[in-house]
């Protein structure tokens, strides 16, 4: 199984039909085979050989589509770079994947020449995006031009599609090595639940370098139907691009849905008629929102998916059925929905032994689409793949239906507006403050992003610090999404009897008696 395959079977079958539009810029999968043979073959000549690295700091585009497929086409592994993220956890990510060709448009065409410099290596940047091309790089456009063809390189199976980074728990990132066959396999599963219908259009909403937008576009990409891309999310851009380009299915994660829902532009009269589906992330939707959404959108299925991207990233999936309200009866709709297809899922004790059903252990998936591991860190890699089962570190319970009910994280991570944040890498940055004696940092509800960031600090013996202070020196440091939103200033944290940080406690002022400790 390789990700190149779709683009043959569908120049072969239809290759007149729309592969993707992105604002007034369209182009057929046959056009767009041509696009790829020749950007693979531009990039070799840049240096990429087979197994290298090729980074993309970009916000959403049709360009962004064309080199992930043409990096793998030409023998190359994809290296999504967060946009959100630091110069310093850029940096970092290009160091440590190898990187040395960086595609970037015009929003961080400016931060791209600053990393060219920091880079110990030389970088080549290539401009992709719709301004005049900075000196120093090369043009996206003009190397497609002048490049000839060439044959796909056929990457497939364990081979590195592609290094996907994510916050680390130790303070740094960590890349994630997925392989074809592993993306493949999640986009089979999201085939065989119906994901993709003949005909569909999927919009590119969610950021492209989250693997979770990867997989839900390239369940479609194997289908064959049609892409649309906006820059980035807002409620406005999505609404637009729906009612222009038709779309049928697309991804959000909670916030986003509760921004759009209850935007002004969803009371303009809008034609949306011809979307189909919103899957939804990171975290369980309430039904209060999902109810304000069906009324907003109705005949619109919601469905649920759960995974990471060490996962490709499907592990369950929570179907459009439990959504409705004859469903909702079902007591379902709290939960990450049930092992997809190609997966299997278990939840268990710390030794490793499943726990009786209704019981809070740790999930633990097992099947193609788990991680080939973390890239240079095969230690870290032997601790969380075990056996062959890939430990999520989230802390859920399975129902007698075989649905899960995440609880808890073993792993400690917070999910804010579908991101990622890892308290210790928060806690390593705050730490290093002059005025910090030690932190801790948690998660707590939020109406807007499901959780926030909030931090308990230890100031050392007579400093004078602000939450102001505090923030500031983390937005130096680290992306802002994973900077504290609120801070409380305390003479000496909780801790157990063994000395470690009772976090347990911490929380408990903010999410009360409720039995789920996530958002």
């Amino acid at each position: 199984m390789y990700i190149t395959q779709p683009l043959h079977r569908a120049v072969q079958q239809h290759p007149d039909r729309i592969a993707l539009r992105c604002g007034r810029r369209s182009q057929t999968f046959r056009t767009l085979a041509d696009r790829v043979a020749r950007l693979a073959g531009a990039l070799q000549g840049l240096g990429m050989a087979t197994g290298d690295r090729v980074a993309i700091l970009s916000l959403n585009s049709d360009r962004y589509f064309e080199a992930m497929i043409a990096v793998p086409y030409g023998g190359g592994v994809i290296n999504p770079c967060n946009i959100r993220w630091s110069a310093a956890e850029l940096l970092y990510a290009l160091e440590d994947s190898g990187s040395r060709i960086l595609l970037v448009d015009d929003a961080f065409a400016a931060l791209a020449t600053r990393l060219q410099a920091d880079c110990p290596w030389p970088l080549t940047l290539v401009h992709c995006g719709d301004g005049e091309t900075p000196a120093g790089m090369a043009a996206y456009e003009k190397l497609i031009a002048g490049a000839q063809p060439v044959p796909d390189a056929v990457r497939r199976g364990d081979d590195l599609l592609g290094l996907f980074y994510t916050g680390g728990t130790t303070g740094n990132p960590k890349g994630v090595m997925i392989s074809h066959g592993g993306m493949y396999a999640s986009l089979l599963s999201l085939l065989a639940e119906g994901m993709a219908p003949e005909g569909g259009v999927y919009l590119h909403a969610a950021p492209m370098f989250h693997v979770a937008d990867i997989g839900m576009s390239g369940v479609q990409w194997v289908r064959g139907n049609t892409q649309s891309f906006i820059g980035a999310f807002s409620p406005t851009a999505v609404v637009e691009a729906i009612e222009r380009d038709r779309v049928s299915h697309v991804l959000l994660v909670p916030t986003m849905i509760q921004m759009l829902v209850d935007h002004p532009v969803m009371r303009e009269g809008r034609d949306l008629s011809s979307l189909k589906c919103i899957v939804y992330g990171a975290s369980p939707m309430s039904e209060a929102l999902l109810d304000r959404a069906m009324a907003v959108l109705p005949g619109v299925d919601f469905m649920q998916a759960y995974g990471m991207t060490e996962l490709s990233p499907l592990a369950t999936l929570c179907p459009a059925e439990y959504h409705r309200p004859e469903g909702r009866k079902l007591g379902k709709l709290r939960s990450a929905g049930r092992a997809s297809f190609c997966t299997e899922v278990r939840i268990v004790k710390a030794d490793g032994r499943e726990v009786p059903r209704g019981t809070v252990g740790e999930v633990v998936v097992r099947g193609p689409n788990v991680m080939r591991g973390y890239w240079n860190k095969p230690e870290l890699t032997a601790q969380t793949v075990r056996d062959g089962w890939m430990h999520t570190g989230d802390g859920a319970y399975m129902d007698d239906d075989g649905f899960i009910f995440i609880v808890d994280r073993v792993k400690d991570m917070i999910i804010s507006g579908g991101e990622n944040v890892y308290s210790a890498e928060v806690e390593n940055v705050i730490a290093q403050h002059p005025l910090v004696a030690t932190c801790a940092v948690i998660g707590i509800p939020s109406a807007d992003w499901g959780e926030s960031v909030h931090a308990v600090v230890v100031p050392k013996p007579g400093a004078a610090l602000s939450a102001e202070e505090v923030t500031a020196f983390c937005r130096e440091r680290i992306a802002g999404y994973k900077c504290p939103r609120s801070v409380d200033f305390v003479a000496e944290l909780p801790v157990s009897g063994a000395g470690k940080v009772l976090k347990t406690a911490l929380r408990a002022p903010y999410w009360g008696d409720r039995k789920n400790q996530v958002a």
